[in-house]
């Protein structure tokens, strides 16, 4: 069981941009094969930043005709320090505050599989100041975007080490790294 950090970024480092868009991203479509898919089975619980709920939200609920089903059967924490709208039928939970005392419930509802930090660079941080991120995932798509959501506002030390790369069409490059944690080196 891990903590990872599984996203896509642009060549300069931005998840999304300026307008906390996706477009950018979603030009490509789904590239193929990808790790996604397999990735996701692994994936026991959720935990998203508020921002990243809220765009899921008004893409997929709020705007919708017809509203799409929570696209995740796992439990799903959501950290925020507002209200948020709820989705129905689906397993959400907001918390506020520091990572740390809803890690041990996450990783307990994930069992055996991963916890994946979906969508914020911020958030992932917060998992990686108090120890707690153990890989990150990033597809490197072959765009820049000048501004922007950061990757990962952190300074990381000691380095990532890398554990493999991989190449998806021309457009993506996929790193997976170890997250060392400073009494680990």
């Amino acid at each position: 069981m891990k903590t990872v950090y599984y996203t896509a970024t642009s060549l300069d480092g931005f998840i999304a941009d300026e307008a906390n868009s996706l477009d950018w991203l979603f030009q490509f479509g789904e590239p193929e094969p990808n790790t996604f898919d397999a990735f996701l089975e692994g994936v026991g619980a959720i935990v998203m930043g508020s921002t990243t709920y809220q765009w899921v939200y008004e893409h997929d609920f709020a705007v919708a005709d017809h509203p799409q089903p929570w696209p995740y059967q796992v439990p799903t924490w959501v950290l925020t320090s507002r209200p948020l709208p709820s989705i129905v039928d689906a397993d959400i939970r907001f918390v506020s505050g520091d990572v740390r005392p809803v890690h041990q419930e996450m990783i307990s509802a994930a069992g055996d599989k991963n916890l994946w930090i979906v969508g914020g660079g911020n958030l992932a941080g917060q998992f990686y100041d108090v120890g707690l991120l153990d890989e990150m995932v990033v597809q490197v798509a072959s765009v820049t975007l000048g501004s922007g959501a950061p990757l990962f506002p952190r300074r990381i030390d000691p380095p990532l080490q890398l554990l493999s790369t991989r190449t998806y069409g021309q457009n993506f490059v996929e790193l997976r790294y170890k997250v060392p944690h400073p009494d680990q080196h």
